[in-house]
Order: structure tokens, then C-alpha cells, then sequence
């Protein structure tokens, strides 16, 4: 069931309770069998893509195999695409033997299973790393806001150690609508990229670096202390998050697109 048929059930619901048809409890009952599907070991949310534009998302760690392929036929049968986070390799192929179409990438550990055709946006979010090192957490970055129907442009290894990649680059990134950067170590990339754009930058700390980065801790208090305006930190090795804020952002004005 889609979020337009959970909205059209609701309405129907709520008309037959104010014309005495339904009681409420019974109503309550049936409210809830509209919103969850209930597991046993999970609760699995049907209403979110009425609520918040996108459906929910499996967070594949800690999760076994066999959990991840129920959660999914659960949201299968909503007709909507579905993508799961942070899955290992095994988990992939104990996965890809019950449901043969996912589509799995490997650098960002993101499975996807697509139902219907996904339309891109014109406008494009970039993705930034400093270096090839925080590809991994670009990669599930691009991989999220791909999935939500957005043209991505991937300028990776870019750091400030060698700035003057940087620049080659400049223009296309200004030209984004939104923008992520994604470093370790002391995370000085985002608030140079900051400071030369006008649009909105989320960044994302890595845990890539020595010792004093302290698994992107450093990285993350240097982003979050930034001068430069409108950037938005997400938390350490969070490309999920940032691909999945930089889609809503991508998607304003455009609102039916999320429909």
C-alpha cells in the first residue's frame, strides 16, 4: 500500500467513525494495522512516506540476514522502492538468493531493491571528499540520495593538503543545489568549501585519521565550530543522513516529485 492509498484508508476510517459506523476502538485497532506491521523482532513503520515524504529505511547493522530479507518483503508489498543501509557482503548474498533483483553497492554497503522506475531531478547535489579514504561514507551518501531521485555529481580527493584540486572543480560546485562535503582527519575541506558557495553544505565527519582525530571526534567539533554560514553536521561516518537531508533539500518547490 502506498502513502496516498494509507491517507485515502485513514479518511475513510475517520468518515465512517463521525457517521457512527465504527466505533473507536475499533478504529484504533485498525488505525494501527494501517501504520506498522508488527514482526515480532521489529515494527515496521507503513505510514512514514505519508508522514515524511520517503518510506522507511533498513538499517542492516545488527541485523541477520533473514531479519532484513522479512523487513523487506514487509515494505515490498507497499509497491515502493526499498533500500537498506550498512550491509556486509555475506548478508548480500544470503540476501540476493531470496530476492535475486537487489542491486548492491559494495563501497557503500547499501542495498537497493527497485520497483519502479526512479526520474532524476535537474538539479544535482555534489558530493565532496578530501580524500579517497572517506569515499566509503560519500559513497552511501550518493547511493541514498540517488535512490530518492537525485542527480548526483561525485568531486572526490580534494583536500586541503593539495587546495588547488580543489578550484578545478569550483564551478561545478557552485552549481549544485546542495552540497556535502565528506572528511576525516582535522576536517578543514568544509569550511573552505563553505566559504566559496551560496548554497547549502551538510558535512559529514569521518572517522578517517591518526590518533588526535579520535575516530572523527576532531573532525566533527572542527565542522560544528565552522565560521562559514549555512553549513549543517551531521554525525561521524553519517552518509545516510546527509544523503538523505541534501534530497529534501534538492526537492523543494518540487514537492510532487516525493508523491
Amino acid at each position: 500500500m502506498t502513502g496516498m492509498e494509507i491517507n485515502s484508508e485513514i479518511k475513510k476510517l475517520l468518515d465512517c467513525v463521525s457517521q457512527n459506523k465504527t466505533s473507536v476502538s475499533d478504529a484504533i485497532n485498525e488505525l494501527q494495522h494501517l501504520q506498522s506491521a508488527d514482526l515480532g523482532y521489529a515494527k515496521v513503520d507503513l505510514s512514514r512516506k505519508a508522514r515524511n515524504g520517503y518510506p522507511e529505511v533498513i538499517y542492516g547493522a545488527g541485523k541477520t540476514a533473514e531479519q532484513i530479507i522479512e523487513i523487506m518483503h514487509t515494505l515490498k508489498k507497499q509497491g515502493e522502492n526499498v533500500l537498506c543501509t550498512r550491509v556486509s557482503p555475506e548478508k548480500y548474498h544470503e540476501i540476493a538468493l531470496d530476492e535475486p533483483n537487489v542491486k548492491y553497492f559494495s563501497e557503500a554497503q547499501c542495498v537497493q531493491l527497485i520497483q519502479h522506475e526512479i526520474q532524476l531531478t535537474s538539479d544535482y547535489i555534489a558530493v565532496v571528499t578530501a580524500g579517497t579514504s572517506d569515499m566509503s561514507v560519500a559513497e552511501e551518501a550518493v547511493a541514498t540520495a540517488q535512490m530518492y531521485g537525485n542527480q548526483v555529481k561525485r568531486i572526490y580527493d580534494v583536500g586541503v593538503a593539495g587546495i588547488h584540486r580543489l578550484f578545478e572543480h569550483l564551478d561545478e560546485i557552485r552549481k549544485a543545489k546542495v552540497v556535502i562535503v565528506v572528511a576525516g582527519m582535522e576536517g578543514a575541506l568544509v569550511s573552505v568549501v563553505g566559504g566559496l558557495i551560496n548554497a547549502p553544505l551538510i558535512a559529514v565527519p569521518t572517522s578517517i585519521g591518526y590518533g588526535t582525530n579520535f575516530g572523527g571526534v576532531t573532525a566533527l567539533m572542527t565542522m560544528l565550530n565552522s565560521c562559514a554560514s549555512g553549513i549543517t553536521v551531521v554525525n561521524i561516518d553519517n552518509g545516510f543522513g546527509a544523503g538523505y537531508s541534501a534530497s529534501l533539500m534538492n526537492h523543494l518547490g518540487t514537492k510532487e516529485n516525493l508523491d
